[in-house]
């Protein structure tokens, strides 16, 4: 049977090419360049998470750093099984020396359990650390059986942040702390509405009663059921993990049935201009987690330019308002090109994540360093946390959505734009 392993030993690489960024670039065939795959949700209904990739793809691929890199780009069309097909894929017949894949746990973590069964160093990103952690263990629910990873490693924040971050918004205004739970049967849902371990037992601690009709399938055509149970328990504040389509449903499902909370904080479905823009007036002032923005006051170490610089690149080459996902898509490749350049040969593979393991570098979202600050010791080996911020979706007069820093209690460094204001 053909592995990861023995495919890397029947093309072993050797030479050493020295990369033009200073650093030293792994052995290589002479001429060869280092393959890297990248998989995200190009397609389906997480595609909003990808709407930065080709140029941050292309952007790295005219660094000097990057120029001794080829990157094989595969689509997990939003599904986990596609995401574990296509990590298989990259592995057996494309050779990648390590694949770098984000967005919510049904991308990272199939591509991750695939990585480290056949020995790859994998670097994931954009899901919540808690479902990419737990959610790849044999028994989740079961503390004692946990196990690190030897080649999986992984950057964000994590639900203790997002509970900070959504509890110290709601406390800028007035009321009765009855919170709306919208947890759907996927990872992000079975992990935020875990009546242990998940939100609630946060929010209660902060003084929030949080009201979970149960789980609901993604894609699902109607919210009633959530309404009602929302109206009659008088919530005034809604919070969950929803996918876009998903949460357009429930906003409009919510207006015409006459539920009207004082505010909504919700991750995942609100995160992007274009999640925001289909909801129109609708979207005004909905908030959400805010892990990248502008004004972050970091640079990258691939060209030196600041999170304000990247993402006006992104405006003028595309046309569009800058997404948060161009920062940590744009930091998977500079962690890949710094730990590729502390090797000296790309196909060993115990090489490779010890590098990783070593990492210290500070990117444009932040310093990303795998030596367990902020994380329980579980997972210390294998979890890098970053900063969270929370802000809302201001619409301006052209109808355009401004997203406006509104706490960062939790990451001070991060310059707050407004306060917290309530739904109309």
């Amino acid at each position: 049977m053909l592995t990861r392993r023995t495919f890397i030993r029947s093309t072993g690489a050797t030479g050493l090419i020295l990369g033009t960024s200073g650093l030293a670039a792994p052995a290589l065939a002479q001429g060869a360049k280092i393959k890297i795959g990248y998989v995200s949700p190009q397609t389906g209904p997480l595609a909003s998470f990808a709407e930065s990739d080709a140029f941050n793809i292309q952007s790295f691929l005219g660094t000097e750093a990057g120029a001794n890199f080829e990157v094989i780009v595969k689509d997990s069309q939003s599904n986990p099984n596609r995401a574990a097909e296509v990590a298989s894929e990259l592995i057996l017949q494309d050779g990648v020396s390590m694949i770098v894949v984000a967005s919510t746990p049904e991308t990272t973590n199939p591509v991750a359990t695939v990585c480290e069964s056949e020995g790859i160093p994998v670097v994931s990103t954009m899901a919540p650390w808690q479902p990419w952690f737990i959610g790849q263990q044999g028994n989740p629910t079961d503390p004692t059986t946990w196990a690190k990873f030897d080649y999986a490693f992984h950057y964000f924040w994590g639900l203790e942040d997002i509970i900070a971050v959504f509890t110290n918004m709601w406390n800028q205004l007035d009321t009765n702390k009855q919170v709306a739970g919208l947890f759907p049967n996927d990872g992000d849902g079975n992990a935020w509405g875990d009546p242990n371990v998940g939100v609630a037992p946060g929010f209660a601690a902060a003084g929030y009663t949080t009201v979970d009709p149960g789980r609901y399938q993604n894609l699902t055509d109607d919210f009633s059921a959530q309404i009602n149970a929302f109206k009659a328990a008088n919530c005034e504040i809604v919070t969950g993990v929803v996918i876009p389509p998903d949460f357009t449903t429930f906003r409009n499902q919510s207006i015409q049935q006459g539920f009207r909370p004082k505010i909504i904080s919700v991750g995942k479905a609100i995160l992007y201009p274009s999640n925001v823009e289909v909801l129109g007036e609708a979207a005004h002032n909905l908030s959400n987690e805010v892990w990248w923005t502008p004004a972050h006051p970091f640079k990258s170490s691939l060209t030196g330019k600041s999170a304000a610089e990247l993402a006006a690149d992104f405006t003028t080459a595309t046309n569009r308002p800058w997404t948060q996902p161009i920062g940590f898509i744009h930091s998977l490749f500079e962690v890949a090109a710094d730990a590729m350049g502390r090797v000296d040969d790309a196909g060993d593979a115990d090489a490779v994540a010890a590098a990783l393991a070593a990492t210290q570098l500070d990117t444009v979202v932040g310093k990303i360093a795998w030596d367990g600050a902020g994380v329980p010791e579980f997972a210390a080996a294998n979890v890098c946390k970053t900063p969270l911020v929370g802000g809302q979706w201001r619409r301006k007069d052209d109808g355009s959505f401004d997203l406006v820093v509104v706490d960062n209690k939790s990451a001070p460094m991060i310059p707050t734009q407004g306060v917290m204001e309530a739904l109309a």
